[in-house]
């Protein structure tokens, strides 16, 4: 019996149609790619279902934390026998061992020399379980270093004086990266203070942490790593050190290490499994000396398909049907750090194509994608939001996005675009969606130009995600009963009597801290005609309001309520997080 095409079985799955099929094959013939790889570049699916279909395909079982096989034993000596390094290298981990037989998961069963590889390491006969790299990865980091604290090891390496292994110069690669691969925690030569960042910023990236914050005080010095919105204490160094450890991060970050009088600005890269993460570098004087803060910028951890953010399906429909609109304006508002680029970033990669020119105007460039024009603004040479806009409209652009509207001359600017053909989208800082329709006004928009092209309102704020693995159900109070039936906005609403809420607890998986990711709730508004004609009258937010609910609409507070009954996050979190506008 001959063996079905990749294609042929992900089309009876249902995961993809003929259409998609042949797009996926000419583009595969375009850039010389696998299959399955074109079948994700082109958002068609998802790594995880080239996974699961390659396994059909060649009778293999598909391993993942979900179905409980990617899960290494202990005690059976695997870290022996798989070394880290070719682990990482390699892309595969160790999971159990029977008769003699070594089970390992892999990315590609079909690569005969790395098979050859395993065996050769090993010495052991291989069992093949397929998975995605990015969850081999993730598993590694776990695995090899287990729940052991990255920066004590150092710290306690440094006590006893012990050293060896890695050199600096070792972990610099040629094109100026530090290379953390390369790097064994506990076994650097060099200084303290190269070890000791090398171990901050590895444990900050398994963590999963966005920002690392050291800062001195009067007596003691504080190390917290920012794990889904939320500070956590982590082992401080010495405060003789602390001065190295700046001093290091602005050597890496290419700033003068003299100056520690005026704020600084910088970033530097590092490459980690096989990736480039961007660090960008704050350093600040405060009255006891500087504080850094550095922000992790990990393309490999941002979800950009819009099917995972976090949308419920209506709102998922009404921002794309705004956003493959030819011409219009489209608000994304939302606090600092409540990932509005990201958000922009995943439609931006629903809807590119080669028949489309996207651009961004941004500050600075986080997420950098494939197919889209990008561009960093540069006040200090006179490239601002609203000089570079002006410029945009000279490349013959159909999409653009613009990173954030700070000031009248940008708002202007972007709407002249939207009105000349163009599609924009862009953010605002308004605590509310509606909240930008006066906001804009008091920018200097006329209400009748407003109306006329105003496409899309959207919010959105990031709830932590509860742990799977320990998350408890409860049933919830009367109080916070009644509060869900009065702002859930969920019709039918369910029966009171059989509500179910969860909250967090802890466990190994989530270190303890009951929540692990996070997950963006939105309201979502498109500007229907009514709409419109409230914003060109007198732009009364209540009205807008009212008018939205009617068409079916709902606000933060009610999508947090929907996340909440479906067991993604807890009532606690996501109140703390949205404000009642009833």
């Amino acid at each position: 019996m001959s063996r079905k095409f990749l294609g042929e079985i992900m089309i009876q799955a249902k995961w993809i149609d003929e259409e998609k099929l042949a797009k996926a094959l000419k583009f595969q013939q375009q850039q010389g790619c696998l299959i399955g790889e074109a079948l994700v570049k082109l958002n068609y699916v998802t790594e995880e279902q080239v996974a699961q279909t390659l396994g059909k395909q060649l009778g293999i079982p598909y391993a993942s934390k979900e179905n409980q096989i990617l899960n290494p034993e202990k005690g059976q000596g695997l870290d022996k026998i798989i070394p880290e390094k070719f682990a990482r290298d390699s892309a595969v981990i160790p999971l159990f061992i029977e008769n003699n037989v070594l089970a390992a998961a892999v990315t590609d069963p079909t690569d005969i020399m790395m098979l050859d590889n395993i065996k050769l390491v090993s010495g052991m006969e291989i069992q093949l379980f397929i998975s995605t790299k990015a969850q081999i990865l993730k598993v590694i980091d776990v695995f090899y270093q287990g729940q052991s604290d990255m920066i004590d090891t150092v710290l306690d390496k440094a006590l006893d004086g012990k050293g060896g292994g890695t050199s600096d110069s070792d972990v610099i690669a040629s094109d100026g990266k530090l290379d953390l691969d390369k790097v064994i925690i506990g076994e650097s030569k060099g200084a303290q203070s190269i070890k000791l960042i090398n171990a901050i910023l590895k444990q900050a990236i398994s963590e999963r942490a966005s920002d690392i914050h050291l800062e001195k005080f009067d007596e003691k010095v504080s190390l917290r790593l920012r794990i889904d919105g939320v500070l956590y204490e982590r082992s401080a160094p010495p405060t003789e050190l602390v001065d190295a450890l700046i001093s290091r991060v602005k050597i890496l970050s290419k700033l003068d290490i003299s100056e520690r009088r005026l704020p600084q600005d910088g970033s530097f890269s590092i490459k980690y499994q096989n990736r480039t993460i961007e660090i960008r570098v704050s350093v600040c004087p405060t009255v006891f000396g500087e504080k850094l803060v550095m922000r992790i910028l990990d393309k490999g951890s941002v979800e950009l398909n819009i099917q995972l953010m976090g949308f419920e399906p209506r709102q998922r429909e009404d921002f794309l049907k705004a956003a493959t609109s030819p011409t219009g304006l489209i608000f994304l508002t939302g606090p600092t750090g409540s990932g509005k680029t990201t958000t922009l970033s995943g439609i931006l990669n629903a809807i590119k194509s080669t028949e489309l020119n996207i651009m961004t105007l941004e500050d600075p460039v986080e997420i950098k994608m494939e197919g889209i024009s990008q561009v960093q603004i540069k006040p200090q040479i006179g490239l601002t939001f609203s000089s570079g806009l002006r410029s945009f409209l000279r490349q013959d652009p159909d999409v653009i996005m613009v990173g954030e509207v700070r000031d009248n001359e940008t708002a202007e600017a972007c709407l002249k675009a939207a009105m000349t053909g163009h599609l924009v989208l862009s953010t605002l800082h308004t605590n509310s969606a509606l909240e930008a329709v006066p906001r804009l006004l008091d920018m200097g928009i006329e209400k009748y130009l407003l109306a006329g092209t105003l496409l899309c309102l959207a919010a959105q704020r990031l709830v932590r995600q509860l742990c799977p693995e320990c998350k408890v159900p409860y049933r919830p109070p009367q109080s916070e009963i009644d509060q869900f039936m009065a702002e859930s906005m969920i019709t039918p609403l369910p029966d009171p009597g059989k509500l179910t809420f969860y909250k967090a607890r802890g466990c190994l998986k989530c270190n303890n801290m009951g929540y692990k990711g996070r997950k963006a709730i939105y309201e979502v508004y498109f500007n229907t005609d009514a709409m419109k004609y409230i914003i060109y009258k007198d732009a009364d937010v209540q009205k807008l309001a009212a008018e939205a609910a009617k068409s079916g609409a709902w606000n933060l507070r009610a999508s947090g309520w929907r996340k909440v009954l479906a067991g993604v996050t807890s009532s606690e979190d996501m109140l703390s997080v949205t404000v009642s506008e009833r």
